[in-house]
């Protein structure tokens, strides 16, 4: 058993483990609990009743978080020519040229947050999935990242807005960034909303039974609050 600091454990005694809390209240709970000495991130964790092992229900995709993230986003978009130039108008803060993809494959560096590609460049950038696919940074239609030329400055908008993906791991787990601590409630239950509505909508028609299993949220050093999955299953993103 993991060793928890003085400040967990007073946390841990202000959760009912045994309870599913409804949205709103755990995520004032989850604010409640945050105790760390730096904003923490308020996390969603969730075991999905799905087979991981079947390609027809892997849940994959991104939702733009109407309050944002509460972090500085940085961007790197793979482009040249007219499609480069239109990156750096948009605001990219990296424009990968052949000497950062060099950078990529054989130094690992992956100092920044999201990767977006044109198709022209996945020629290039193809061999590169070793490194940037483990991150969950490799540029994909699914997640929305790979995209034409003339889609770039909306792309680079949203993820500067607040743009999360997700994808659920080998065990059928999906863990999701929904905000800081410093946050208003109405923030992150809006947020929260947001990725639960992206969640329901992305159920595969083969998963029988429960889909949402069970659900978490905590804060980055805290413990985790169980939310009543049916109760979030039926939030309204916010228009």
């Amino acid at each position: 058993m993991p060793k928890h600091g003085r400040k967990y454990l007073e946390s841990l005694k202000e959760i009912d483990r045994d309870r599913l809390y409804e949205p709103r209240e755990a995520l004032e709970l989850a604010k409640k609990v945050a105790k760390a000495n730096f904003d923490e991130t308020i996390e969603v964790h969730m075991r999905l009743g799905i087979d991981p092992r079947k390609a027809e229900q892997q849940i994959r995709g991104a939702v733009v978080l109407p309050a944002g993230l509460g972090k500085t986003v940085r961007i790197l978009v793979f482009a040249e020519g007219d499609a480069a130039r239109i990156a750096e108008q948009a605001g990219a803060d990296i424009v990968a040229s052949d000497e950062i993809i060099e950078k990529i494959e054989k130094e690992g560096f992956t100092d920044f947050d999201i990767a977006i590609a044109v198709p022209e460049m996945m020629r290039k950038i193809g061999r590169l999935g070793r490194v940037l696919g483990p991150r969950g940074l490799m540029p994909s239609p699914k997640s929305g990242t790979l995209v034409q030329m003339e889609d770039l400055p909306r792309v680079i908008e949203e993820a500067r807005a607040g743009r999360v993906e997700y994808r659920n791991d080998r065990t059928g787990n999906l863990h999701v960034p929904i905000g800081k601590a410093s946050f208003e409630v109405d923030d992150l239950l809006a947020n929260f909303a947001t990725v639960m509505d992206a969640i329901r909508r992305a159920r595969p028609p083969s998963v029988k039974g429960a889909y949402v299993r069970k659900l978490v949220v905590a804060p980055t050093m805290g413990p985790g609050i169980k939310v009543d999955p049916n109760l979030a299953l039926m939030l309204e993103a916010p228009k």
